[in-house]
């Protein structure tokens, strides 16, 4: 089941974010901050199993630009399709705040997780060097949310 995150799911968030993100993962802090609503244009919606949640994805968007800043399932999870669910309603999400377009940055170091964006319609629109900490460049995709924004 997909659904908004509550404060209750802080700290299953903060531990998907280490789990799956490293060094990269967002604090308890800020994932509270962003749960709470303290972060206007930010939505967190979480994936639940049996009443545990196994996955999470974060999508801000502002006018008619979204990101897809997180989106993360449990190893244990993955391949089950929750990955996709996810990214469907952070999607219903972004176009109901009305963006036309979604983009999201993936480390180019992360073949499944290109081949999961592009299986999904996104397209290689740039490249940061050395955007992530250890220094791995970032690949940005872009995926329309409308149709006529190509």
């Amino acid at each position: 089941m997909i659904r908004p995150a509550t404060l209750d799911d802080v700290e299953d968030v903060a531990a998907l974010e280490q789990e799956n993100l490293g060094a990269d993962a967002w604090s308890p802090h800020l994932v509270g901050e962003g749960i709470a609503g303290n972060l206007p244009t930010v939505f967190y919606l979480v994936a639940e199993v049996d009443g545990t949640v196994v996955g999470h994805t974060v999508v801000s968007a502002v006018a008619d630009i979204a990101e897809l800043q997180r989106i993360a399932v449990t190893p244990a999870h993955r391949r089950s399709g929750l990955a996709s669910q996810l990214l469907d309603e952070g999607c219903r999400l972004a176009r109901e705040s009305g963006a036309d377009r979604l983009l999201l940055e993936v480390r180019e170091d992360n073949p499944g997780a290109l081949r999961f964006y592009a299986a999904r319609d996104f397209v290689e629109v740039d490249r940061r060097p050395r955007y992530y900490r250890d220094g791995t460049t970032a690949i940005v995709l872009r995926r329309a949310l409308v149709s006529g924004c190509g």
